[in-house]
């Protein structure tokens, strides 16, 4: 519970001193050697880094100047105007707006998403015009709650016979079995037409698969493995250019050119922004000092990259990839290395939030307190500078209401859980780093939403890890706790996470939250990128060739972008 306490008041320390506020590289006067009695460490085995600093500063930023720039406002133009010629129909606009999003170019065409969602929601008869295309009608369904729009799950009863069963004639349409199956997670509570159609789907999708042609069968795998509700957006839209490019007419052409020269711009800002970020860490030398910590640099960049890849929030990536290390950081030294007596001393001077304190500490942790105080002390400084506003008040309630004690129940070991992962650490510095305006009576929606993308977190990490020491874990827990097998257990997990879902899809997909747009994205992808992490494993503390992959393709595999005259 130690380890709880220091998160806590990380978030909500009091008497911050914002004008004496030092630097991240500067270090007290008193910080002297201090001999301490000879301890049995523990060791977790985490492995080196693959890519250290002199990696990080050798990455190519090879900016090619005016030409992109002037390509891409020209492709813009040329996509805006195919959603104003009226030559797709209904159909073929809604895959237009599909293709877009998940190409990752959603952000160049918000207005007219919009405006050709509003036309189709205006329109009389919206729920029964795509009836005759199970396509159709589930990527209308898809979008629009996607969006915001007020769509009822009755837009499929025409699917189902007179007793109520799925009709065998619209399952031999594989593309819009598909569909389906994707617009089906996007259900709430209580919408059990969709929760039916997604069972049925899914076994379809498995009976069917083989018989399907390349494209589609490559769709369709990608899907049951992590539907795309569930994925991280830019993950998927790397994946996607690959699908997308093998369609044959004009306007996969333009916008898989314009897909690979947007992905091209992220990229070599990401170049440069991880070569700061290297070099942050190095000054600040922790890596060198306490060694048994996981070198985790670029995975924080990659989970702060997944919350929000909107280039408007280019300073909250940075920020939040240095607080996803400092929590790495204090995880590994509560979890592996501190002994009982020192981790008992750390917490009682973070607590108390004072440098003098830290005399008794040993030297390693009286570094890691003085990164966490610079770090944050600088955050709230900034907040308080340049928007007038201080994020304590409010950190320090929210910490409150969820600081819990330790428990041995599956749904006691899980609230327990969503504390101790730091996942609303993280969640809370982001709402600040966003700098969103939120009214009073939308603190409990905060509350609400970082409660279960926290759990989806730790539900994805309960999967992916491994037990480390003697760490009571969930699916032990509940083995214990309903005398089932692992298998059972883990599909119970699995359950979980699909309900957790359904709660955010109520939360976050309607058009009346109280909360900001940013900052409910990034909620949602913070439990995406989760997902995508411990899909394989443990992405995060365990680089195995999923995670070498994931990073290779958003961060460090040339691009090649050609452009046409």
């Amino acid at each position: 519970m130690a380890f709880l306490q220091v998160l806590a008041t990380f978030s909500c320390s009091e008497g911050l001193n914002l004008i004496h506020c030092r630097s991240l590289l500067q270090r007290p006067p008193n910080l002297r050697h201090q001999s301490i009695p000879t301890t049995t460490r523990r060791s977790a085995n985490y492995q080196p880094s693959l890519w250290g600093f002199d990696f990080m500063q050798s990455l190519k930023n090879d900016y090619m100047g005016e030409a992109y720039i002037i390509r891409t406002k020209k492709l813009k133009e040329e996509v805006k105007h195919r959603f104003d010629d009226g030559a797709f129909g209904q159909v073929g606009l809604l895959e237009l707006i599909d293709d877009i999003q998940r190409l990752g170019l959603g952000y160049h065409f918000e207005e007219d998403i919009k405006k050709a969602l509003d036309t189709i929601v205006c329109m009389k008869g919206m729920e029964t015009r795509t009836n005759e295309s199970l396509h159709a009608t589930a990527l209308q369904f898809m979008l629009l709650r996607q969006h915001g729009y007020e769509v009822n799950q009755g837009i499929f009863n025409h699917l189902k016979d007179g007793e109520g069963n799925f009709k065998a004639s619209y399952l031999k349409d594989k593309k819009g079995i598909l569909s389906l199956y994707e617009a089906s997670h996007l259900a709430v509570e209580g919408e059990n037409i969709l929760e039916e159609a997604k069972h049925i789907t899914r076994t379809a999708l498995k009976e069917i698969n083989d018989n399907m042609e390349s494209i589609l069968a490559k769709q369709v795998n990608h899907s049951l493995e992590l539907p795309l509700h569930w994925r991280m957006p830019r993950l998927e839209a790397r994946w996607y250019i690959d699908v997308y490019e093998k369609k044959e007419n004009s306007v996969p052409a333009l916008l898989n050119e314009l897909s690979w020269i947007s992905t091209w711009s992220k990229q070599y800002t990401r170049k440069m922004q991880l070569s700061y970020q290297g070099m942050w860490w190095k000054n600040l030398g922790l890596g060198d000092k306490l060694s048994f910590s996981r070198d985790s640099l670029i995975q924080c960049f990659l989970w702060a990259l997944g919350m929000n890849t909107d280039p408007e929030f280019s300073n909250f990536r940075i920020d939040l990839a240095k607080v996803g290390m400092l929590i790495t950081m204090i995880d590994d030294i509560y979890d592996v290395y501190g002994s009982l007596e020192e981790l008992e001393l750390f917490t009682d001077v973070v607590e108390r939030w004072d440098i003098k304190a830290t005399e008794q500490l040993p030297n390693y942790m009286k570094m890691c307190f003085v990164a966490i105080f610079n770090t944050v002390n600088e955050m709230v400084y900034f907040h308080l500078k340049e928007y007038g506003f201080d994020s304590l008040s409010f950190l320090k309630k929210v910490a409150k209401w969820y600081y819990k004690g330790h428990k041995t129940t599956l749904e006691e070991y899980l609230n327990n859980g969503v504390v101790s992962i730091g996942i609303n650490v993280t969640l809370l510095h982001s709402f600040f780093l966003l700098q969103q305006a939120v009214p009073e009576e939308g603190f409990d929606c905060i509350l609400q939403i970082l409660n279960q993308s926290s759990m989806i977190v730790r539900f994805a990490n309960v999967l992916g890890t491994s037990v480390r020491g003697d760490v009571l874990k969930s699916i032990q827990s509940y083995m214990h706790q309903t005398d089932v097998s692992e298998e059972v257990a883990r599909e119970y997990i699995c359950h979980l996470i699909d309900k957790a879902w359904k709660q955010i899809n109520k939360n976050a997909f309607t058009d009346n939250s109280l909360l900001p747009q940013p900052f409910i994205k990034t909620c949602v992808n913070l439990a995406r990128t989760s997902l995508c992490t411990y899909q394989h494993g443990d992405g995060h503390a365990v680089i195995d060739d999923e995670s070498k992959n994931y990073a290779k393709s958003l961060l460090f595999e040339p691009i090649p972008v050609l452009m046409d005259a």
